[in-house]
């Protein structure tokens, strides 16, 4: 099955998916954090604090966050969760080089480690993680089916995929008020912000095409997943998926 934010690209030229996401974010590296905090109003970092709390129970010992970006999700997990060890995997190098740098101010190097990798075809053993976790990158995906197969084969049984991603409202006036946040507030804080002015416009069209609630649910439980279930924050701003392998 094809999924329509699968064919939302960054950049139109016949590069993949893949390789223009690649693209885009190692272009705006270095002012990500800066962008992600002044268009989600600092309700990003209770997203993930909510999301996190969801695998408390699970106390895993070893973690992988894909999509992990600039690696806030990462540190927070470690505060959160206090395991072994995090791996991050991303297909930015310019991300996780900013990542490295957040990670080693905070005395984390040892335990948050990052690879670069495709989660289409990532390089881990079966039965690897007890928990993974994406944040606000699985819509970004090139194949979501088969990337949330690679998820599935590299988590141990009985571990839990944690999913965050922005998604739209569907109930007035929280609707029409993200369709104007979305398409006018969001493309022109990134223009202003960001040295790729097609970034921002990607986000919006992305995250409008990408499928939510239910449907992302029977998509986890048509990949193998178990016991899914979503919540929705901010009213509908963000949903959060847990399930289990």
């Amino acid at each position: 099955m094809t999924y329509k934010a699968e064919k939302i690209v960054p950049y139109s030229t016949e590069e993949n998916k893949g390789v223009q996401v690649e693209r885009m974010f190692d272009s705006i590296a270095e002012n990500y954090d800066t962008l992600n905090r002044t268009m989600s109003m600092n309700f990003d970092i209770s997203w993930r604090n909510k999301g996190l709390s969801m695998l408390k129970d699970l106390h895993p010992d070893a973690i992988l966050d894909i999509a992990t970006g600039t690696g806030d999700l990462a540190i927070q997990a470690y505060n959160i969760l206090k395991p072994k060890s995090i791996l991050g995997v991303d297909i930015s190098e310019g991300m996780m080089d900013v990542g490295r740098q957040k990670v080693a101010k905070s005395g984390l190097s040892d335990i948050i480690t990052f690879q670069k990798q495709d989660c289409m075809h990532l390089d881990i053993a079966d039965n690897s993680f007890d928990a993974a976790m994406v944040a606000f990158g699985i819509r970004n995906f090139e194949d979501l089916d088969k990337g949330l197969k690679e998820i599935h084969r590299v988590l141990k049984p009985g571990g839990k995929l944690m999913i965050l991603e922005l998604s739209t409202p569907s109930h007035f006036p929280m609707k029409q008020g993200y369709w104007m946040y979305s398409r006018l507030f969001i493309p022109t804080i990134g223009r202003i912000i960001s040295r790729d002015k097609t970034a921002y416009s990607y986000l919006p069209k992305s995250i409008e095409a990408f499928i939510q609630g239910k449907e992302m649910v029977n998509t986890l439980l048509k990949n193998g997943f178990q016991d899914a279930i979503y919540k929705t924050y901010t009213l509908g701003v963000c949903s959060m998926y847990l399930a289990s392998k």
